[in-house]
């Protein structure tokens, strides 16, 4: 079958001839119906993430229907459209055991880390791994919500937003429209930055009430204003360079939250008395549970949670990339094989 495949840093992907994968007795089979591009790949692509091996299939948003199950599965059958759940928990390490199964221990697989992913014709996972796709609910739209509508949940719930509070999402790609209406759901006030202004126009569709153009504007000072000169109860930072990180500091208001999501090769320096004096805090978020994979496939098939697809082929994944990068991509990029 064809995959698309990273063999090292530097070098671009390369659409290769691999074996069909077999699925083992607790394992099922999946023809792959979509497979999000997230900017992870564009991290593994500058050195930024090394997998666990080379080459890998990349690819960790997967959607598509079963074509064959192990032994062993029960609860699964050929012809179920589902969806993937990237890290497949052990189901029994501590972390599982309270239900932080993406801190899992010791997971069964990885998907682009440790295990192929879903730039593929067939992808094979443990069936524990799967979650069923709602009637009604495309598999282009469910892929794409693998990374992005989870990992904005997850911040959300790391954030512990509150109805009311302002909240800043620094960055519009696929997570940061997720987050736009995440946060409506939960009855906060998102304002939305970033530099293009397509993707604030659809950021201010999708539930924003502000927005601010990180190119032509003064970021802190326009959420201040936004604010009353409160600032920020929350900001997530999706983008995590030196610049940004600087501005969502400028951003928050007093026991404001920032929330980092994203991430660069930067390294941002940090003045303790500025963040104590007003009893500022700063967390992380990283990934998402299984049980938010369910909840974000939930809200987006009773229309809260929406996703801009937009659908290229296998081949055209190296293209898409550089879209990606160029910021070209406005809501969600998905490979059809």
């Amino acid at each position: 079958m064809r995959a698309v495949r990273f063999h090292r840093a530097g070098r671009p992907l390369v659409v290769d001839d691999v074996d069909t994968p077999r699925p083992g007795p607790r394992d099922v089979l999946i023809d792959v119906a979509a497979a999000g591009v997230c900017g992870t790949e564009l991290h593994f692509l500058d050195g930024l993430l090394t997998p666990a091996r080379t080459p890998i299939t990349l690819g960790h948003e997967v959607a598509g229907v079963v074509a064959e199950v192990g032994e062993a599965v029960e609860d699964l059958a050929v012809g179920d459209r589902v969806a993937v759940h990237y890290l497949h928990a052990c189901g029994r390490c501590r972390w599982c055991r309270v239900g932080d199964d993406h801190l899992c221990d010791a997971p069964l697989g990885f998907l682009a880390f440790a295990t192929d992913g879903g730039f593929a014709e067939q992808i094979v996972v443990p069936a524990s791994a799967t979650v069923p796709v709602p009637h009604g609910l495309d598999l282009a739209s469910a892929a794409a919500l693998c990374c992005s509508g989870t990992t904005a949940l997850h911040a959300v719930d790391v954030a512990g937003v509150a109805a009311g509070a302002a909240a800043v999402v620094y960055g519009t790609g696929g997570v940061g429209l997720a987050l736009v209406q995440v946060l409506r759901e939960a009855g906060a006030r998102p304002i939305a930055v970033a530099r293009n202004p397509e993707r604030l126009a659809l950021a201010r569709e999708l539930g924003a009430e502000t927005t601010v153009n990180a190119a032509t504007e003064d970021v802190a000072a326009v959420i201040r204003e936004a604010t009353g000169g409160a600032g920020a109860d929350v900001v997530f930072e999706l983008v995590g360079t030196r610049e940004t990180s600087a501005a969502a500091l400028a951003s928050l208001g007093k026991r404001g939250t920032l929330v980092y999501v994203g991430y660069s090769f930067d390294r941002v320096e940090i003045d303790p008395l500025s963040l104590v004096v007003p009893e500022q805090r700063i967390v992380t978020s990283v990934g998402n549970r299984r049980s938010e994979l369910v909840d974000a496939l939930d809200l987006a098939a009773r229309g809260r949670l929406v996703t801009r697809v937009t659908e290229h082929p296998l081949s055209d994944a190296g293209r898409v990339l550089d879209d990606l990068r160029a910021g070209r991509v406005v809501g969600r990029a998905v490979l059809m094989p």
